[in-house]
């Protein structure tokens, strides 16, 4: 179950402005966060700062909003296997 998430600084693998992860984890994350609030009408509390998105849901998820997260989820983790260096997951359980 994902309930939230937590990105912060940028990649590394590219000047800032032209960073193809950097955009990559940019997309995925705020698409999912346009989906949970504007598609779902899911409550959320979120920041969005230069380099930095953290998103908590208000409610548990449901298999809606867990399809949503878990399509993003995948997506970084495919970023993650083509640039090791330039993503790194890590799930905090809790």
């Amino acid at each position: 179950m994902i309930a939230g998430y937590r990105v912060s600084g940028h990649s590394g693998t590219a000047a800032r402005g032209q960073d193809i992860v950097c955009a990559g984890v940019s997309a995925l994350t705020q698409s999912a966060l346009l989906g949970i609030m504007e598609h779902l009408h899911r409550a959320v509390t979120y920041d969005i700062a230069s380099g930095n998105l953290e998103m908590q849901l208000s409610d548990l998820p449901d298999d809606c909003t867990e399809a949503i997260l878990r399509t993003m989820y995948m997506g970084l983790a495919e970023i993650e296997k083509i640039s090791p260096k330039g993503i790194r997951i890590r799930e905090v359980k809790g």
